[in-house]
């Protein structure tokens, strides 16, 4: 392909076509493609290179601290979870209705990684996602009140198709946070999906909240379309840690110390 043949397709933004030309060219001409043919062979090159970029710049952009998937999860750790209801909402459906889901389960038993590995079917399937702890948002809300930019900022949180919300109950919220979680999720009502991790009951979640009246609200709006996930098992990193942790010391065996004494008496 020459020069000037190359700057017209970047021109026309098709650069899956501009690094595939050449070798796609040579193919035709050994395997006598038709003219249609090998047009389809370069299009279908720049959809898949299209297909790719965007891939990859939607999980950029959905931060994920960590790449989780479905079929690493060790169900057999978790025997109440249902492995069956985690394939199902790895479909996506739940995205394509707009509802909810709660995983709520102690420190340790899986509920970010499920969240994440929702997020990456998710992506992908070409969604727009975005993963945050709830803290976080809520202090990115609270400083964009500082500089007037919190209309724009809360665009960032109502726009992607899931919203990911991990670590919820940590820290009890105050009545700005209240407020600010209350635009979020009401925003988001019926019009897109997320995702809570808890590691507090439902039935406790009022308490975090400061505004008894708006975490009604809040609560109404999220649980009105959302599927509970308890996941009431042990802690992954409890049992790491008990595999990795040194053996305890104690006093030597009566043999093992004998035979010290006698090594002893010999030097």
């Amino acid at each position: 392909m020459n020069d000037s043949l190359k700057d017209k397709i970047r021109k026309l933004h098709l650069p899956g076509i501009v690094q595939t030309a050449d070798m796609r060219a040579e193919q035709a001409e050994k395997e006598h493609m038709a003219y249609l043919e090998f047009l389809e062979v370069v299009i279908n090159d720049e959809h898949l290179s299209r297909s790719r970029n965007r891939h990859a710049e939607l999980l950029r952009r959905s931060r994920m601290p960590q790449h989780k998937t479905i079929e690493e999860f060790n169900f057999s750790w978790q025997p109440t979870l249902n492995r069956q209801t985690i394939y199902g909402l790895g479909t996506c459906e739940f995205i394509r209705k707009k509802e909810n889901i709660a995983f709520i389960g102690l420190p340790g038993t899986g509920k970010t990684h499920l969240s994440i590995a929702l997020g990456i079917k998710a992506i992908d399937q070409g969604y727009c996602v975005l993963f945050t702890t709830l803290s976080e948002m809520m202090e990115d809300l609270y400083i964009s009140r500082a500089d007037n930019s919190f209309r724009q900022k809360l665009k960032k949180y109502t726009k992607p198709d899931l919203l990911i919300l991990d670590e919820f109950g940590l820290k009890k919220l105050n009545q700005t946070n209240v407020d600010d979680l209350y635009e979020v999720i009401s925003h988001r009502y019926e019009k897109a999906s997320t995702i809570i991790t808890s590691n507090k009951q439902f039935d406790e979640w009022g308490n975090i909240l400061f505004d008894p009246v708006l975490a009604s609200a809040i609560l109404d709006r999220f649980v009105h379309h959302c599927s509970f996930i308890l996941i009431d098992g042990e802690s992954y990193r409890m049992k790491d840690r008990e595999r990795i942790a040194p053996k305890r010391r104690g006093r030597p065996k009566k043999a093992d110390k004998e035979s010290s004494d006698k090594e002893a008496d010999v030097e």
